[in-house]
């Protein structure tokens, strides 16, 4: 007779637990399995919303400043060695560089002209240009309080970690780079001053005993997205076969000494110049057959200069075809200038004096500040746009800092950390320099959109540049003794230091073009 399986399990206890085992092995293993495969995850928050500050009021009226730049879709001027003597490297003066604008201690949104008398050397020092509104909101106070920063000497404030730089995503290429704020990078420096051969002795900051080193750990963060730290493998591959040139005076010498420096860390250049004149120098990367050029045109156009003169004559409308003649070799440009026009000069057009710029010359007339510098820029735009056919960069005016006087006059530059910016910016750099680039590349731009194949491009770091007066030589950009004009060096930039961003800017600007 058959027994129900239930009496079989009742009398068999041995078979009971052997199935019940059985039964838990089927149901409990599984479930296991599935949850440690599978874990229930929390609600995560993207990092990007973390990252980001939210917009404050001085980034809306920040945003003025480079309204007419494109976003990515659209870093004493120096003598070429051959005219250097100990002093001419970083000593202008009326005769041999730039005359910086004076310091005057007032906030931007308070400048007004002093006087409607075109000055000279010897009338006074060169006042802030009046009618300035374009840039009379960057140093705007504002109610929101700085967060603390790092200085050198003190230390209360230990330089923090830097945010995540993750690469710009593709809903972020028309990103603005040239509006945000400096924020530490412990990261930094990506070189040395005893790294890289590359550094001029008046950047050399600290070779002649510069005490801090905190002007080195910033980078610059854009307001609605993260600019990566300059990548030198990747600039390489992108540049792979083709040819870069810088044009201009000292401070874009400044930038390829710093692009030099940066590319150091994959692969060192061979010097292919065709003469030892150093105003025109060409670099060979030959792992990656690239060659950087860099080309001196402190005035962008033709100028001449007699021996025993202090006068530059300058002609207005030919260009200078040191350069100009090679720019159609080349598949990058970045051109850039300012400084210089400062200077005693005689303007020529059509091959006739047609004014003068601290001159003083009987029967000849007196021209306002920035005539030259126009006229020179929009001619120079002009070959660009008539005989390159690659991707060119117009930098904008990198500003001075002198404070406490003009920079004959005692002024120096002893700031240890960046503005922020909703502090007052002490009046340094004459700012007018960048209304006229503004101007002539927007119209140099809608001329150049009828050409195909050429892109012009604005790179806008007056802001960024206008926010770190830390980032100067200042007196340690020679010997304590020695002789020179410019004691104290506010114009050109410290390596390592702030002007490397420039280059992080230039190489994320060239990877949204491709």
């Amino acid at each position: 007779m058959e027994l129900p399986l239930f009496a079989i399990l009742q009398r068999t206890p041995r078979i009971a637990v052997t199935l019940a085992f059985v039964l838990f092995l089927l149901t409990i293993v599984p479930a296991l399995y599935s949850l440690l495969a599978y874990p229930i995850s929390p609600l995560s928050i993207s990092s990007l919303a973390t990252d980001r500050p939210p917009p404050s009021d001085d980034h809306t009226r920040l945003s003025q400043l480079s309204s007419l730049s494109n976003p990515i879709h659209a870093p004493p001027d120096h003598t070429p060695s051959r005219h250097r003597d100990s002093s001419s490297d970083q000593s202008p003066s009326p005769e041999n560089g730039p005359i910086p604008a004076p310091s005057h201690h007032t906030t931007l949104r308070h400048r007004k002209s002093s006087s409607g008398q075109i000055p000279t050397p010897k009338n006074g020092p060169i006042p802030s240009p009046s009618n300035h509104t374009r840039l009379s909101q960057l140093s705007s106070l504002s109610n929101q309080t700085p967060s603390p920063v790092p200085t050198s000497d003190d230390q209360s404030f230990p330089v923090t970690a830097s945010v995540s730089r993750t690469p710009i995503r593709d809903d972020e290429q028309r990103c603005d780079l040239f509006t945000g704020e400096w924020v530490p990078n412990e990261e930094a420096p990506y070189y040395t001053n005893t790294t890289c051969w590359a550094i001029h002795e008046h950047q050399n900051c600290m070779k002649y005993g510069r005490p801090d080193t905190g002007f080195m750990k910033w980078r610059w963060k854009p307001d609605s997205c993260d600019l990566p730290i300059f990548d030198p493998q990747e600039f390489l591959e992108m540049v792979r076969g083709k040819a870069m040139g810088f044009v201009g005076d000292s401070i874009s010498r400044n930038q390829v000494q710093s692009l030099l420096c940066l590319l150091s860390k994959v692969e060192y250049p061979e010097d292919i110049s065709s003469s030892p004149d150093t105003d025109f120098k060409i670099w060979n990367y030959t792992s990656y057959n690239f060659t950087l050029h860099a080309m001196w045109s402190p005035f962008l156009v033709k100028s001449t200069k007699p021996p025993k003169s202090s006068l530059f004559s300058l002609y207005l409308d030919e260009y200078d075809t040191k350069w100009t003649s090679q720019i159609d070799r080349l598949d990058y440009l970045v051109i850039s200038s300012g400084h210089w026009f400062y200077r005693p000069v005689i303007f020529y057009e059509n091959k006739k004096i047609t004014g003068c710029q601290y001159c003083e010359l009987p029967n000849t007339t007196e021209l306002p500040l920035y005539y030259g510098y126009r006229k020179a820029l929009r001619i120079s735009l002009k070959a660009i746009l008539h005989n390159f056919k690659g991707l060119a960069f117009l930098r904008s005016f990198s500003p001075q800092h002198f404070e406490g006087g003009a920079w004959n006059e005692g002024g120096d530059c002893v700031r240890t950390r960046p503005y922020r910016r909703n502090e007052t910016i002490p009046e340094g750099a004459d700012l007018k320099i960048h209304d006229i680039q503004l101007d002539e590349f927007r119209a140099a731009e809608e001329e150049g959109r009828k050409k195909k194949g050429l892109r012009l491009r604005l790179m806008d770091t007056t802001q960024a540049m206008l926010l770190r007066p830390d980032g100067h030589p200042g007196r340690y950009g020679h010997l304590p003794n020695a002789k020179v004009t410019l004691r104290n060096d506010c114009i050109h930039w410290c390596l390592p230091g702030p002007i490397d961003t420039w280059n992080d800017i230039l190489l994320q600007m060239m990877k949204t073009e491709e």
